[in-house]
């Protein structure tokens, strides 16, 4: 089965996560099928930058969304639409 989850990064103390999909039974660092996106969490202004394209499209092809990953969604979802009001 293909997840879409989170890959570690960075260096210690500072976190950076990529968004992959891969086989659930390879490793957390394991070569994956494909990135969609990244997540920095560093104190500050996070960034979440995600491929929603690509995410829908692993989704219809039968993939699962971790529950980190899923919030991430939720939270540039929110991102979006609060920019998008307050340009008009």
């Amino acid at each position: 089965m293909v997840k879409i989850r989170l890959t570690r990064g960075g260096s210690k103390k500072r976190p950076f996560y990529r968004v992959t999909a891969i086989d659930s039974r390879k490793q957390r660092e394991g070569r994956p099928l494909q990135f969609l996106g990244f997540y920095d969490p560093r104190p500050g202004e996070e960034v979440i930058e995600l491929d929603m394209e690509g995410i829908e499209s692993w989704l219809g092809k039968g993939a699962q969304l971790t529950d980190t990953v899923r919030t991430l969604m939720k939270r540039a979802r929110r991102r979006a639409v609060a920019a998008s009001g307050t340009s008009a």
